[in-house]
């Protein structure tokens, strides 16, 4: 039981680092200005729910996938942790990462699914990481990890709807310091990525 909690609260701490629901909350005010609440609150559900499906899918399929593409564990952990290593280094340099750049868009519910479900809230980080955490897993750490996106994207969604009065209650500085420290985790969590993925290739995991 209390791997379990640990496990869970690990997934939870990546995720929530990944996602950044208080950061990608300003990348949908941005994108949905000037739209009337009932499209705001579209676009909102239905990106959530999208990103949500494509994880799940992902999760469930990653086994099929690396065999289906003869991907062995260390060079996804390796390759996967340089990814996000680099996401979270943008991130703490004040950068737009490039898997979430973002073109003027015309505010309709096209939007929701690209570019908020893809790239921004099922980007490759966060595909990346969920599948990180069910390679070689058991199917309790599937519906785990299944579980704990589920209640990311309903954060997710929440913050997006409450956007306006969370800006102006917290302010843009406070929301800019936040994205810088799920930057610094983020890329912490490449590292031990990269750092997992080494021992496994050369045998060094006890």
């Amino acid at each position: 039981m209390d791997n379990l909690i640990t496990f869970s609260i690990a997934v939870f701490t990546a995720f929530f680092a990944i996602t950044n629901p208080i950061s990608n909350m300003t990348v949908f005010l941005s994108l949905t200005q000037g739209a009337n609440k009932k499209t705001k609150h579209d676009i909102n559900r239905k990106s959530n729910f999208i990103a949500f499906v494509i994880v799940a899918v992902f999760v469930l399929l990653g086994k099929y996938i690396f065999e289906l593409f003869n991907i062995t564990i260390p060079a996804f952990k390796i390759t996967g942790g340089i990814l996000i290593f680099f996401i979270g280094f943008d991130m703490l340099q004040s950068k737009q990462s490039n898997v979430k750049t973002i073109d003027n868009v015309a505010v309709d519910e096209n939007i929701a699914v690209s570019p908020l479900a893809i790239p921004i809230l099922a980007g490759p980080g966060t595909i990346v990481t969920a599948m990180n955490f069910v390679a070689k897993a058991e199917t309790i750490h599937i519906i785990l990890v299944i579980a704990i996106f589920g209640s990311m994207s309903i954060l997710t969604y929440f913050t997006f709807r409450l956007s306006d009065l969370i800006v102006k209650i917290v302010g843009n500085n406070v929301i800019s310091v936040i994205g810088k420290i799920m930057g610094l985790i983020i890329a912490i969590i490449g590292t031990g990525m990269i750092i997992t993925g080494i021992k496994l290739a050369f045998n060094l995991v006890a």
